[in-house]
């Protein structure tokens, strides 16, 4: 069977004919190399294998509230000085230095609730993101990654990927769930190795699924090189 690309610098539209939001021209993306992409592997392995360690070993709590919290105040800082300056975003990290310094102790002792927060936060998060851009008028996210990959797609591949956005959403609602049903149902050291190993690999296995389907569904396209994909995936 033939298919035709659409025509134009706006090609994407709907499976079923109704219109959706064309695609724009990305942002130039931030180049990483493959020595910096393993840096970053390796700090996510690192912070892995420590946030595990400190909630498999009852004399690291002070460990593991730093993972918890460090983070949060990190991209709180950086947040804060991208929307309200320099001297906004110190101040507002000194002062909640100061609180978390004053509340230690608590801290210490409740940490694995802010890591079921962040945790059961970061992936709906990503669910959301996919699950938005399926609504009407709007381009589903795999489409419009296919797009910037591989130019304009034909009515067979806008359909795949739209299929596949909604996927991609299901999944990450359903490790948010799972990650919320482990937190009370499990000993703290099995939910550890699932939260910071077993979705890892979870999210791997559908990766592979997807190139696998894609290569029998769309065979006209061109494997996607595997660092590209995962500096898209990563720094946009």
């Amino acid at each position: 069977m033939r298919h035709d690309p659409l025509p134009g610098p706006k090609p994407v539209a709907a499976a079923d004919g109704g219109p959706i939001e064309a695609a724009s021209s990305p942002p130039a993306a931030l180049h990483l190399s493959p020595l910096q992409l393993s840096a970053l592997a390796a700090v996510l392995v690192g912070y892995a294998a420590l946030s595990h360690y400190s909630n498999s070993t009852p004399s690291a709590k002070g460990l593991g509230a730093a993972l918890s919290v460090g983070p949060v105040l990190l991209i709180g800082a950086v947040l804060t000085w991208r929307w309200a300056g320099r001297l906004i975003a110190a101040a507002a990290t000194a002062i909640a230095g100061v609180f978390i310094y004053r509340h230690w102790a608590a801290f210490e002792n409740n940490y694995e609730w802010g890591d079921l927060v962040q945790q059961c936060g970061v992936y709906a998060l990503v669910a959301l993101s996919f699950a938005r851009t399926l609504g009407s008028g709007r381009l589903p996210l795999c489409t419009r990654l296919a797009v910037e990959l591989h130019g304009p797609l034909a009515p067979l591949e806008i359909t795949y990927t739209r299929r596949a956005t909604l996927a991609w959403a299901i999944f990450y609602f359903l490790i948010a769930a799972a990650v919320a049903i482990l937190f009370f149902a499990a000993p703290l050291r099995v939910w550890s190795i699932f939260v910071n190993f077993a979705t890892l690999g979870l999210i791997a296995l559908m990766y592979i699924a997807d190139h696998v389907l894609r290569h029998y569904v769309l065979p006209r396209r061109e494997p996607v090189n595997l660092r590209k994909l995962l500096q898209r995936i990563l720094v946009g």
